[in-house]
């Protein structure tokens, strides 16, 4: 591996597997490493717990388990995780960091737009999502579903995570905005600018893809003459940001929430857009950004190119040997609105 700074691009974290930088229970199949990324698979058991927490500098996630675990569940033949319910998953995967190199990490894009509040901890940790240079150890997966229950495997992949190299300065990044003028959607015959979650629908297996009805777990939100939509306090909305998004092959992006300052709203999940979305040379030009959106406490109106978030660009320490949407199995390249992989 080179020294250079920066996110680690597929061939490194290939060499992560091989060195054991990043080892795991079973065999890293083809397809999980990503261009900028490697997705993170669930274990084979869930602990359903009392609250979420964090284990703090002086203890490990198994030691905190002993103390907050309600009962445990199997997940060998897969098991349904109840909407409203908080779980630790360990995961399959385990980091071997050296000092220089750190990892963050966020939910998958289906897992986000499936109102899946997933965050990965690790022991010893202060921080969720993050993990600190030279880390040692297991990893887990926090799991909340908020919307949907949801029925999942050994070796779901509902988070993924991204190693960097040394330190850099992060730019504030691009600001989008979110656009409510609507979108020309097949079967829908007025403009839709977005789809709010239905609070009672079924169980939804994040294995199965393009096996849901979409109207039997969203109601579509037509467009207003006024270009504005009015929150409810804790639905749950798929939307999507005015501007396209472009990453080139050498850079990778993360989406940053809203600035609290701009309103009680917020785009739920940050995601991470791997070297390539959104990119002339990887077929993505016009990409949009998709949102989860969420009211807090109050309503809240919301304007059609309303900022609702950034887009932070970072280096990588060198272009990938496979970009998003040309050389992976890419199911949101070119997209515009456009609900989880798990809808029809």
């Amino acid at each position: 591996m080179s020294s250079t700074p920066g996110i680690l691009p597929s061939q490194e974290i290939a060499a992560a597997i091989k060195s054991g930088m990043i080892s795991a229970d079973l065999p890293v199949p083809d397809g999980q490493v990503q261009p900028a990324s490697i997705d993170l698979r669930l274990g084979s058991v869930a602990y359903r717990v009392r609250a979420s927490f964090l284990p703090g500098t002086k203890s490990s996630v198994e030691e905190k388990l002993k103390n907050i675990t309600m009962h445990s569940i199997d997940l060998t033949e897969g098991a349904v995780l109840e909407k409203g319910c908080v779980y630790i998953v360990p995961l399959q995967e385990s980091l071997n960091l050296p000092a220089d190199t750190s990892g963050m990490a966020n939910p998958k894009s289906s897992t986000g737009r499936l109102d899946i509040f997933t965050r990965v901890i690790t022991d010893g940790a202060l921080e969720f999502d993050r993990i600190e240079a030279g880390y040692k150890g297991p990893l887990y997966a926090e799991i909340s579903p908020l919307t949907f229950s949801v029925l999942v495997h050994p070796g779901s992949k509902l988070s993924q995570l991204r190693l960097r190299r040394g330190k850099f300065d992060v730019a504030d990044g691009v600001a989008f905005t979110v656009d409510l003028t609507g979108f020309e959607v097949d079967g829908q015959q007025n403009k839709i600018v977005g789809y709010k979650a239905k609070q009672h629908a079924g169980v939804v297996d994040v294995e199965k893809i393009g096996h849901y009805e979409m109207l039997d777990y969203w109601d579509p939100i037509i467009a207003r003459d006024d270009k504005s939509l009015v929150l409810d306090p804790d639905e749950f909305y798929i939307l999507a940001s005015k501007e396209a998004v472009s990453v080139p092959p050498d850079q990778a992006a993360e989406m940053r929430a809203y600035d609290t300052l701009v309103g009680e709203f917020r785009v739920h999940y940050a995601g991470f857009f791997d070297p390539g979305f959104g990119h002339d040379a990887a077929g993505g030009a016009g990409s949009r950004a998709v949102l989860e959106v969420r009211s807090h406490d109050v309503p809240f109106v919301l304007e059609d190119g309303q900022m609702v978030g950034r887009l932070v660009y970072e280096p990588l320490t060198a272009t990938p040997d496979i970009l998003y949407g040309v050389d992976v199995g890419s199911n949101y390249q070119s997209q515009g609105l456009k609900l989880s992989k798990h809808f029809k």
